[in-house]
């Protein structure tokens, strides 16, 4: 049985200026939705075509007229100079040397500079301000009384004149047009001009029957510099830094208690990675801004949803404050959330969401170059290779969670040199509907044993870290979250609070995975002995606890992985470079390890006790060992690499801790090749997910099916 021809859920970029080709590829791709894009605008012909009309609108950057007569308005963030060693017995910054000064202009009013700090880096010491001044004409800060060679910083805040995505787009894709300001919606007078505003867009746009918010008002992180040779001096697309302003701390001292200080958010020039545990004051101001962007949110929604039309937000760029994993986020009354995608993680990061409709906006984009710089629709460019390595990485993830609608973006003329891209859209479009539809009638199979990943954020950053894939690369979770998202596993997110205060016993397995420090393995959480003894009683009896790279790592203790008594084994550090290591013969479990899987060597590791098992090893060093502990047992991977070989190898080692066989029913055995079953219609789903032929058995209740010469990256379904 193949993939059915279907028609919807299906939202497709027009362009004015190419009905016939917007209006032919919108059959071809069975739409049901024409969208606009950054950068087009839909005709009168198309509005009036019958279809569905989503119009796309950042409801805080394109008001230049307004921000030019509000400059005060506008949105901020709190930048740190380059620190500087005096040699002398003062010393002068220029505020923006350091930064793009076509983004930042310096905030010196006085509400602003009451926030301003100086930092004798040496020592950690705070300047008082009777030793610094500051040149508004010159934009410089000259510390006087300075101790030689100490080094020094200024903070303070600054306008964002050129908001990031546009800017980016300008810069990337050459547009010409006018730099787009961000205004700031925590004044009052912004919400009034944009609460009418957006009563006058709905007015103004009859034909809208969904508006697509992107997204709300605050970007994540994007600071720039002033050198080509480092552009991108800080991107975390986690962090609350630009909803920072003097108001927004007024306020939140006037509701907390108490006041947060630039160094608050520098923090000594590391800024709050959301890859480092969060400290007290982020989550207090986190919570704070999430309650400020729903409420003002909320309001925006309802004047939406009394023209009659639905509120879609896109949860990427101006997202922050969002977070569809909060207990809060049904409060904003959206309905639906759309996700770019890259990946299949973040394919699951949509379809969990609570929300009515979930949409995942294809990739690749239809851009000349893509976000890595290269070209897509452009020469030199693949487009059609493009989609079909993004759409490997995503079909792996719809078969396991329900998605309602698919879509592009961009520019539609530019696929009109690609037939190749438009005939592949069409094959997958098509399989989509096919998914979805096997979902509305049941869910797919598991393997019954639910997995925990544990870190630092718990649920709020379900299936996600703090960028796309591409940006996060070298993070041993993210590669765990991708392999993940195709699994036949139940997977829930808990952080280190959670794990000392729920039942742990409806977990058969707990991930564990990051450097040591970082929010993944958990830096100072571990600093609870409770934690230890409860994950201890709960492996103990009959739990397993996957750790990987340095999991439960702390310094301080007799052991460097605080449940190195698990585990089996513990970091090799210089305290220990004396102590005689356990030698080991390598054990084999049988159809544990794929042909063609691997762990690479990250972090060396010896054994505890001499009793944990060596799966696999790496220029001498452990990388995969197994120990028993009680009924249960501690397993340890020196990193973890998602390819379609190591995602099995990771499903086979849940098996394995889960007490599965590992050619337990619905799955395939070619590791090449995954599969789902849908018991509502009694319909299995193979997919082939390399650029190959293969061919591949799965063992059902009814018997064993082959499924032979599956073609590179295709989908087979059955009925059994």
């Amino acid at each position: 049985m193949g993939v059915i021809n279907s028609k919807g859920g299906f939202t497709l970029p027009g362009e004015s200026g190419y009905e016939k080709l917007t209006l032919e590829l919108a059959e071809r791709w069975g739409a049901d939705v024409i969208r606009d894009s950054d950068g087009t605008v839909l005709s009168d012909e198309i509005l009036n075509s019958g279809y569905g009309i989503y119009s796309t609108i950042c409801i805080i950057r394109d008001h230049n007229e307004w921000a030019k007569k509000n400059p005060d308005k506008l949105q901020q963030t709190f930048l740190m100079t380059q620190p500087k060693t005096a040699d002398d017995g003062f010393l002068t910054f220029h505020l923006l040397d350091d930064f793009f000064d076509q983004q930042f202009k310096v905030n010196d009013s006085a509400d602003s500079m009451k926030y301003w700090q100086v930092f004798d880096r040496t020592t950690g010491r705070e300047i008082s301000s009777n030793f610094w001044t500051y040149e508004k004409e010159a934009g410089n800060v000259t510390v006087n009384n300075v101790i030689p060679w100490h080094r020094y910083t200024v903070s303070f805040l600054a306008y964002r004149i050129w908001e990031e995505i546009s800017m980016y787009n300008h810069t990337t894709n050459n547009w010409d047009k006018e730099h787009l300001m961000p205004i700031d919606p925590v004044h009052h007078e912004t919400q009034e001009y944009m609460t009418k505003w957006l009563t006058d867009w709905c007015e103004s746009h009859p034909a809208t029957t969904v508006v697509r918010f992107t997204s709300m008002f605050y970007n994540f992180v994007w600071i720039w510099g002033s050198s080509e040779r480092n552009r991108n001096l800080f991107t975390d697309w986690g962090s609350y830094d630009f909803t920072v302003s003097p108001k927004m701390l007024d306020s939140f001292a006037e509701k907390y208690g108490y006041k947060l200080t630039a160094e608050d958010f520098i923090n000594k020039g590391s800024l709050h990675v959301t890859h480092m545990p969060p400290v007290k004051t982020q989550r207090d101001y986190m919570d704070f801004v999430n309650s400020f962007v729903i409420s003002y949110g909320r309001k925006l929604v309802d004047i939406v949803h009394n023209y009659g039309k639905k509120a879609y937000v896109f949860y990427d760029d101006s997202w922050v404050g969002v977070e569809p994993y909060s207990s809060r986020f049904k409060d904003f009354d959206f309905d639906g959330l759309i996700k770019c995608v890259f990946s299949g993680y973040e394919v699951r990061l949509c379809g969990g969401a609570d929300i009515e409709t979930h949409e995942i906006r294809l990739h690749p984009y239809l851009f000349p170059v893509g976000l890595g710089g290269l070209p897509t629709f452009a020469p030199g460019g693949d487009p059609t290779r493009d989609a079909k390595e993004y759409w490997n990485h995503t079909r792996r993830a719809l078969l396991r969670t329900k998605i309602d609608r698919i879509g592009l973006g961009g520019y539609l003329h530019l696929v009109e040199n690609y037939p190749d891209f438009v005939e592949y859209i069409e094959k997958i479009s098509n399989e989509f509907r096919t998914i979805r539809d096997l979902h509305t009638e049941g869910s797919p199979s598991t393997i019954g044993a639910k997995v925990a990943v544990l870190h630092s954020w718990g649920k709020l950053r379900s299936w996600t870290l703090s960028g796309h894939f591409h940006e996060t690369y070298m993070n041993d979770l993210i590669h765990i979250n991708e392999a993940l998202s195709g699994l036949p596993v139940d997977v829930d997110y808990i952080s280190f609070e959670d794990a000392v205060k729920i039942d742990l016993s409806k977990y058969k397995i707990i991930i564990n995975a990051g450097a040591a420090g970082t929010a993944w393995s958990g830096g100072d959480n571990w600093n609870n002995p409770i934690l230890e003894e409860i994950l201890s009683k709960w492996v103990f009896e009959g739990g397993t606890f996957i750790g990987v790279n340095e999991p439960s790592a702390i310094e301080g203790y007799d052991t460097a992985f605080r449940l190195a008594n698990i585990l089996g084994v513990d970091k090799n550090t210089v305290d220990k470079i004396c102590h005689g290591k356990w030698s080991y013969e390598l054990t084999t479990i049988d159809k544990l390890i794929p042909e063609g899987a691997y762990i690479p060597k990250r972090c060396r590791v010896h054994l505890t006790d001499g009793k944990a098992k060596v799966i696999l090893e790496k220029d001498g060093d452990p990388v995969f060992t197994v120990n028993d502990f009680g009924k249960g047992k501690g397993i340890y991977l020196s990193t973890f690499e998602t390819t379609p070989i190591n995602n099995r190898l990771l499903f086979n080692i849940i098996l394995y801790a889960a007490g599965l066989p590992m050619d337990e029913n619905y799955t395939t055995d070619n590791a090449n090749t995954e599969c789902a079953y849908f018991a509502s219609s009694r319909k299995l789903i193979v997919i082939n997910n390399s650029d190959s032929k293969q061919s591949t058995s799965v063992k059902t209740e009814s018997g064993v099916y082959k499924f032979e010469d599956i073609e590179p990256f295709d989908t087979v379904i059955k009925q059994l």
